[in-house]
């Protein structure tokens, strides 16, 4: 699930609320059951892992190996355990396991951050822009592991003013402006909604403006084109018929 709007709309407010670190004001928030006003952040917090913008707030160990295994040993997990699991995710995404955190480039922290986070195997992963600062290699490693844990079962809610990774990867999105929630729904619909997008002061990705521009110009089959692939296929059955 993407959440997206301006600065200001009410986003990361959204993702405190479902984390316990804010408690709502009136009404009540669950998550997995639990009324975050009425329980620990701690006891939140071993259902939601959060991957921050910035992983040098996160980070707080001397190595790699320590820091994975943090989350592992905080809930209760023997010592010897946490860093066998955590060995096992640090060769999975082929980091040093000995070396300091922020010995490492700005694209490798944030994996080790991303690696803190699918050691625990959280029911819920509330990432707040994800790829923010990394090239577009470390990008897709990223995003394929957030993937590969919404395909395990793990519900992924992701704040990012990327709207070509929320298209991406993005099943649903959360359109919000001034604090509310203007709609919600599948990706791509909603991307093609262009008042929605206005209201939300939202630019949807390109491939979906191109595909709305072909579909009134040139063809109604380029309607509903989201993957720049679909766009070349089509134009070049188009062109194949003539």
């Amino acid at each position: 699930m993407g959440i997206v709007g301006q600065n200001g709309a009410g986003k990361t407010t959204l993702t405190k609320l479902l984390t316990g670190l804010l408690k709502p004001a009136s009404g009540s928030v669950r998550v997995t059951g639990l009324d975050t006003a009425a329980v620990p952040t701690s006891r939140i917090a071993r259902e939601v892992a959060t991957l921050f913008q910035n992983p040098d707030r996160q980070i707080c160990k001397d190595t790699v190996l320590d820091e994975v295994a943090f989350g592992l040993e905080l809930g209760g997990m023997d010592r010897a355990e946490a860093l066998r699991r955590a060995q096992l995710v640090i060769d999975r995404f082929g980091l040093p396991a000995d070396e300091a955190p922020f010995s490492l480039s700005r694209g490798q922290r944030q994996m080790v951050a991303l690696a803190s986070v699918v050691v625990v195997e959280p029911k819920i992963v509330v990432l707040d822009e994800p790829t923010s600062g990394l090239d577009y290699r470390e990008c897709m490693t990223v995003m394929e592991t957030v993937r590969t844990m919404a395909e395990r079962g793990c519900a992924v809610i992701m704040v990012c003013h990327d709207m070509e990774v929320v298209s991406d990867f993005a099943e649903r999105i959360v359109v919000m402006a001034d604090g509310r929630i203007l709609d919600r729904g599948r990706t791509h619909e909603l991307f093609s909604n262009i008042d929605l997008m206005r209201r939300a002061y939202v630019e949807p990705p390109q491939v979906i403006e191109l595909s709305r521009r072909l579909a009134s110009s040139v063809s109604p089959a380029f309607a509903q084109v989201s993957e720049v692939t679909d766009v070349v296929r089509i134009t070049k059955e188009m062109v194949h018929r003539g």
